[in-house]
């Protein structure tokens, strides 16, 4: 009640306060259907966590993997075809060009163009335009962006150093099956000595298909924080 509310706030408070952490981890700690990356919208298989072996689309915003890539450019070999988008057919342009259909794409409200110029800002040093396209990429629904902006937090560029919007952004990321975020989340999670949670965290990145999460739970076996049976199911996970 009301009254109980009041004689009680400090003890209400911290119950919500437990609560609302047990919501969040219940949350953060499922298990991702699939990984941030989709599937490949031709073969409808998913797009590996190696984005060499995709390419993306300028015409359409399409990742398409390499093997429908491959297919495609000997499907027009074969019919002395002009070289196509696998996804929507239109001829593929000269490179000059690509950037400027990918803008045309942010006109449109693509997450995935508007996230992909980010990356482009990103590694020719303008850190602030960066940050504004991962910004408007993730109101648009973009999860890789998120992991993005959690390294500009993390290293202050374009923006303020700030850990808890890093961990923020690594933790919305981590929910959207994005294995990478999540093995970081697993290492600050262990340099805390939080092993149980940096395990939980390395066993669901491992279960995507992540390396390095792998390796990183062999190392919490050697160390006797994780049983062989349960490191031997995240293998088998991680190899299906």
């Amino acid at each position: 009640s009301d009254e109980c509310q009041q004689d009680h706030n400090s003890e209400h408070k911290t119950a919500c306060e437990k609560r609302a952490a047990e919501l969040r981890d219940e949350l953060l700690f499922k298990q991702p259907e699939s990984s941030h990356r989709g599937d490949c919208p031709i073969c409808c298989l998913p797009l590996p966590l190696d984005e060499t072996k995709s390419t993306i689309k300028s015409c359409c915003s399409k990742v398409i993997c390499e093997g429908c890539t491959y297919a495609n450019k000997l499907r027009e070999k074969e019919a002395s075809l002009v070289p196509s988008c696998p996804f929507c057919r239109k001829p593929l342009s000269a490179k000059e060009q690509c950037h400027k259909e990918m803008m045309n794409r942010i006109e449109v409200n693509d997450p995935v163009a508007t996230c992909q110029i980010g990356i482009e800002q990103y590694h020719g040093g303008d850190y602030v335009r960066a940050f504004e396209y991962f910004t408007r990429a993730t109101e648009l629904g973009e999860i890789g962006a998120h992991y993005n902006l959690s390294i500009l937090y993390r290293h202050g560029h374009g923006v303020e150093e700030d850990f808890g919007k890093e961990m923020y952004h690594l933790e919305i990321a981590a929910i959207g099956g994005h294995p990478e975020a999540r093995h970081h989340l697993g290492c600050h999670e262990l340099i805390n000595d939080n092993t149980e949670r940096a395990v939980k965290h390395y066993i669901i990145a491992a279960t995507q298909g992540h390396d390095e999460s792998i390796d990183m739970l062999k190392n919490v076996f050697a160390m006797g924080f994780l049983t062989e049976e349960k490191l031997a199911d995240a293998l088998r996970a991680h190899q299906a």
